[in-house]
């Protein structure tokens, strides 16, 4: 807790207990929590804590890069606490999500039309991708 602590502190990101829990839970989480996961989560031990408290914390996170917001589900907006560059994969059965941790960049730069090219200077790129997961497909 006190890495989380000194992570953030100073960061101008009020550190409640509610939002301590929420940064505990995220942290090192790989399972791509929705907002609703996580206000279920810290529910347990903080039964006062609003589903908004929950929300504009990610929402503050997100804003200030220290998470991601997935839209690979069209259902549900997911969180991913490393904001490292990579792309994501959902099974389409039971939208688990995974990283892929592959930089596909220059191949997608170089595949790029020449009117893009000109028109645009490439700064980043997300690929996602869709298929049936190992548990779904037994």
């Amino acid at each position: 807790m006190e890495q989380i602590i000194k992570k953030y502190k100073g960061k101008g990101f009020k550190l409640t207990p509610q939002r301590l829990a929420i940064l505990k839970f995220l942290e090192g989480n790989t399972n791509h929590p929705t907002a609703e996961d996580i206000y279920v989560e810290i529910k347990k031990k903080y039964p006062t804590v609003s589903f908004a408290t929950v929300y504009n914390t990610v929402e503050a996170l997100r804003e200030r890069g220290e998470i991601l917001e997935i839209t690979i589900d069209p259902e549900r907006k997911h969180f991913d606490p490393n904001p490292t560059p990579h792309h994501h994969i959902i099974c389409s059965k039971c939208k688990k999500l995974g990283d892929i941790f592959v930089d596909y960049s220059e191949a997608l730069r170089l595949g790029l039309p020449e009117n893009i090219t000109k028109e645009y200077t490439v700064t980043g790129n997300h690929v996602d991708f869709y298929g049936v997961c190992k548990n779904c497909r037994e």
